[in-house]
């Protein structure tokens, strides 16, 4: 009878021990804090940031069974992102539609590398190992970039992540109004088929109205322009006119100077024709009367007679140097006119 009050007795107590344990084991455990992922939740606001450095990018949906897959393998590698020197980012397109566009992401989920604002796309599945050794063995140097228009940097995928932003805030304001409102699924796509026409009716009256002003400037545009090459242009002929004026004047000047040298060769010229008649008459002066010099100059030799005869100038040839003057200084004159 000992034996069997004692059995329950035991039971109790193990079993108030087994409790008192758990009990002060169950703080401890919740007070442990949880394990901050290293994975780095990129938006419109800070995708900038993968354009420096080496990156690896996941776009994913919550409601995606494939992206769920992959949570753990992409923890993992951004664990050991310090040791392959790389940053890991993950995009949700459901809260960031823009980025999906600037990527073009039609598939879920979807890998980038980014190597210094050059990216790739990496299509190999979302294991830890491949991953870690597509960083490692450097495969993504064998990928083709997305270059031109197709890199998330350019004007275009720019333009594409404004029209995915609007389309993903459309599909937010629908969840909402058939979701939150209770509002019939038919009613929303009436509701935006009269916003879009309304919108278009605002666009196309603006521009209607605005049209007259912009043609307006336009015209005036134009008309400063034709005035600013017409003036240029008789500000060219006005320089061309003086250049002409300048040119004239220069050749007038040695037109002047021309006639004025000539002037003064003929000048010279006569000087000396006066110069050698002067001495002729001189000469013919001091030969004097016939004498005693005249005597002994009948006994010169007959040569030396003759050379004194050929060394006077004759009558002939002076007139034939005024001629020449007089014509010289009548083509002079004639330049002069």
């Amino acid at each position: 009878m000992a034996g069997g009050r004692c059995g329950p007795q035991l039971t109790a107590l193990l079993a108030a021990w087994i409790a008192a344990v758990a009990a002060t084991a169950g703080p401890e455990e919740a007070a442990l804090p949880p394990e901050q992922s290293r994975v780095q939740p990129m938006t419109a606001s800070n995708w900038t940031l993968v354009m420096e450095g080496e990156w690896m990018l996941k776009f994913y949906a919550p409601w995606c069974p494939s992206c769920q897959q992959t949570d753990s393998e992409w923890e993992a590698f951004a664990k050991n992102g310090e040791i392959l020197q790389i940053s890991v980012g993950k995009v949700d397109v459901i809260q960031e539609p823009g980025l999906s566009g600037r990527f073009f992401v039609t598939t879920l989920p979807a890998f980038f590398h980014a190597k210094d604002g050059i990216f790739r796309r990496y299509r190999g599945p979302g294991i830890f190992e491949d991953l870690q050794n597509y960083i490692l063995e450097k495969k993504w140097q064998s990928v083709e970039p997305l270059t031109g228009w197709k890199s998330p940097a350019s004007l275009t995928m720019s333009g594409m992540a404004g029209l995915f932003s609007i389309s993903g805030k459309i599909w937010h304001l629908h969840n909402y109004f058939t979701v939150t409102l209770g509002i019939p699924a038919w009613c929303s796509y009436v509701f935006f088929v009269i916003a879009t026409l309304v919108f278009g009716l605002f666009m196309g009256l603006r521009i209607f109205l605005f049209l007259p002003s912009i043609e307006q400037n336009r015209r005036s545009e134009e008309a400063h322009r034709a005035e600013q090459l017409q003036d240029a242009e008789e500000e060219k002929d006005d320089s061309n006119e003086e250049e002409n004026k300048d040119s004239l004047v220069d050749d007038e000047e040695e037109k002047e100077d021309l006639g004025d040298e000539d002037e003064a060769e003929e000048e010279e010229e006569e000087d000396n024709l006066a110069a050698g008649v002067d001495e002729e008459r001189s000469e013919a002066n001091d030969q004097g009367p016939p004498g005693e010099d005249g005597v002994t100059r009948e006994e010169v030799e007959p040569e030396e007679a003759e050379e004194g005869i050929s060394e006077q100038p004759c009558p002939a040839d002076t007139e034939v140097v005024e001629d020449s003057l007089r014509q010289r200084k009548s083509q002079h004159a004639d330049k002069g006119l």
